[in-house]
């Protein structure tokens, strides 16, 4: 194909694909006019309360084979990892339906496992890269992460996995349990195996990252409108303008990045593809007297703890209830208490005045797998919305697809895996 610049894109959406799209569209010498009602990095923001990983190994979906056995502890433990509220279970079902039977056998979840793989491989270095030109180079750390597990046994029952990641190219060295002690000594001695994936990163402030990326946008030529994307204006199959709460926006082509919030958007062109929310909690401590030297995952707890600039953050839980109901804070709860178990070094009760709680929503597809591509259409609507657990990981290469999307250059990767006509 032959590359086109100088189009006009609106980039719907200002979180950490949609802030890196606009970025990756003005490099291609195109005008950007990046639309969404919220502050870029604000805590109303996914990429605001994320746990920070740029993990480029996690390439599994969160389904696994014979899940759908565990569906009653879903819906009757309000409080487990995973849980469905009851009232919101018939709407979820044909979603939940597609996401276990996607990871459903060993190859389906190597499928996943390879597509990401090409997404995520090398999303660190471009992190590093991006938070440099933004003048926020101090954001971005590349010194691995640790998964910790009571004992090998409990790493072994996770061995599909850690197989599946081997064989798409993840290397990680292991942690007896003399060697974990020295590496993380205020951690519950209960952990007595680990593992460090010495390629992934992280980052300090995943809100703070997102706003200095925004400023960059604007200081090579972004505009930005707060409002809010209501659908498109197409005449004869091409896009002539974004309709929004303000009016209209010509331009010649659109990006929906709108994370949770772009299914109806997607929708209004034809396309209705099963988006779902995976609402997640984090709790933040501030003055924390003990804690991680490297990002921890316990898997005992399915949570990741790290040190951010504001305090030591634990993320995690999975809630299907979708977009609109409220939060249920005693999912936090048990992120503080899971925190307090691993580091005992922590007082207990933690002051409450130095306790902050999070609630926001990860835009997920059944698969486990983004929507990267164009709509039916038309093409000059691109989408790029539905990472799951890996939006900000996921956010650099997705980008540079996005721009090479845009403007009608061959992507790096292979997009089959991600197109968005599979739900179709």
């Amino acid at each position: 194909m032959t590359a086109q610049t100088g189009l006009h894109v609106v980039v719907i959406g200002s979180g950490a694909v949609g802030t890196v799209s606009a970025i990756e569209c003005l490099r291609a010498g195109h005008r950007v006019t990046v639309v969404d009602p919220g502050s870029p990095g604000g805590e109303q923001a996914s990429s605001y309360g994320n746990a920070g990983w740029l993990s480029s190994h996690s390439v599994i979906p969160p389904a696994e084979p014979g899940m759908w056995k565990r569906v009653p502890s879903f819906l009757l433990d309000p409080l487990g990892p995973l849980s469905i509220r009851w009232a919101y279970l018939p709407k979820v079902m044909p979603w939940l339906t597609r996401f276990l039977l996607a990871a459903s056998t060993t190859p389906r979840i190597e499928r996943t496992a390879r597509a990401l793989r090409t997404l995520l491989v090398d999303a660190p270095k471009l992190h590093a890269t991006l938070a440099e030109e933004a003048g926020v180079p101090q954001l971005v750390e590349r010194r691995g992460v640790l998964h910790v597990y009571p004992d090998r046994a409990a790493f072994e029952r996770e061995a599909r996995s850690w197989e599946i990641r081997r064989r798409v190219g993840v290397t990680w060295l292991e942690l007896s349990a003399d060697e974990l002690r020295q590496r993380e000594p205020t951690l519950h001695r209960r952990y007595t195996f680990g593992l460090v994936v010495e390629e992934a990163g992280h980052c300090r402030d995943p809100g703070g990252y997102v706003a200095a990326l925004s400023d960059l946008a604007q200081a090579r030529g972004a505009a930005r409108i707060a409002t809010r994307a209501t659908g498109f204006r197409l005449e004869r199959g091409r896009l002539a303008a974004v309709t929004t709460e303000q009016g209209e926006i010509p331009c010649d082509r659109a990006v929906v990045a709108a994370g949770a919030r772009s299914k109806p958007l997607a929708a209004s062109l034809g396309d209705p593809l099963p988006l779902e929310s995976e609402r997640g909690y984090h709790v933040m401590v501030t003055g924390a007297e003990a804690g991680p030297r490297t990002p921890v995952m316990a898997s005992d707890a399915k949570m990741i703890v790290n040190f951010m600039n504001g305090g030591l953050r634990a993320a995690g839980q999975v809630e299907f209830a979708g977009l609109a109901a409220a939060p249920n804070w005693k999912r936090a709860e048990i992120l503080r208490d899971h925190l307090i178990s691993m580091f005992p070094e922590l007082p207990n009760p933690i002051p409450a005045d130095r306790l902050k709680v999070w609630l926001g929503h990860r835009p997920s597809m059944p698969d486990g797998r983004p929507c990267i591509g164009t709509a039916r259409k038309t093409t000059d609507v691109v989408y790029a919305f539905g990472h799951g657990h890996v939006g900000l990981v996921g956010s650099a290469r997705t980008g540079r697809l996005v721009a090479q999307l845009v403007g009608g250059a061959t992507p790096e990767i292979p997009l089959a895996p991600f197109d968005p006509r599979r739900f179709l």
